[in-house]
């Protein structure tokens, strides 16, 4: 027979086998009727202790009938669902992770049964044959998919937010000295387009994509200053386009170092008042800049 516990603690039953089974409400159906979450465990002692752990993970939440899908089902709607607000390459990157990875690791998993454990099983597996830095983007793509299933009441709580998070492994990264730098310049002088270009990045520090968009309108001549509010990037399908920066911390403004030398360089040296600052250059190199 089964007993009914206080309040919030669930309901347990000794089962014919002899096991124990417990039961707490995690959430409603659209009639109202309750969804439970069953506990299993050999001794009614063993049942209790799993029991309240249980009842903790579930603590104020709620959730729906589709919390039974699976995570590749969820990972179709979440990605129709965010695909007007994510940039054409991030939305590409998220597919690929998914397609590639997450789905053949993760999908068949019911949504509100993956576990921390599960996800540091996967990523373990996955380091073993991708760069940290892949690994660490997977994440990103997997913990922001399950954020908005949690956000949608179909999960308790986000397993990639009880583990440790893959990190980045950074090599050491080489920089030009000053004489480097000076033989540099002097070799691409003769080019006044990639000349423009590179003398902009190393005064600047600019993004590839945000050098790209500059406009002369973006230049302040008087102040010496450069405003940075565009970025250059690839659509789906190919084509180059213009847009806003990935982020709002991206729009700024620069103070130019050297005033008179940086105007001279990029309005002197053969570069007309064009729409955008730096034209497009001839041949594959600009072509294949970000493939």
């Amino acid at each position: 027979m089964a007993k009914r516990r206080p309040s919030g603690d669930g309901m347990v039953r000794k089962r014919d086998d002899g096991r124990w089974e417990g039961r707490i409400v995690v959430g409603h159906k659209k009639n109202g009727d309750s969804i439970f979450h069953y506990v299993n465990a050999p001794t009614q002692k063993e049942l209790s202790a799993k029991l309240r752990q249980h009842i903790d993970s579930y603590q104020g939440a709620d959730l729906t009938e589709q919390s039974r899908m699976m995570l590749s089902e969820w990972l179709d709607q979440w990605l129709r669902s965010t695909a007007d607000t994510l940039r054409p390459n991030t939305l590409r990157n998220y597919r690929s992770y998914i397609e590639n990875h997450i789905r053949p690791g993760l999908g068949d998993k019911q949504l509100a049964r993956i576990t921390p454990k599960d996800v540091q099983r996967f990523y373990e597996k996955l380091s073993d044959c991708l760069a940290s830095g892949t690994v660490r983007r997977i994440h990103t793509t997997l913990h922001g998919a399950l954020k908005a299933a949690q956000q949608a009441h179909l999960i308790a709580s986000n397993p990639t937010e009880q583990i440790t998070a893959p990190r980045f492994s950074y090599g050491v990264k080489q920089i030009l000295t000053d004489e480097q730098l000076d033989v540099f310049m002097k070799v691409i002088a003769e080019d006044e387009i990639w000349c423009d270009f590179f003398y902009a990045e190393l005064t600047t520090g600019l993004r590839r994509g945000e050098i790209c968009g500059l406009k002369w309108e973006d230049f302040d001549e008087v102040n010496g200053t450069l405003k940075v509010c565009r970025t250059v990037y690839w659509e789906t399908g190919g084509g180059l386009t213009a847009g806003d920066t990935k982020t709002s911390a991206g729009v700024r403004k620069i103070v130019l170092p050297g005033r008179g030398e940086w105007s001279s360089a990029m309005m002197t040296r053969g570069c007309p008042r064009r729409r955008m600052s730096l034209p497009r250059p001839r041949g594959s190199a600009w072509r294949n800049w970000n493939r």
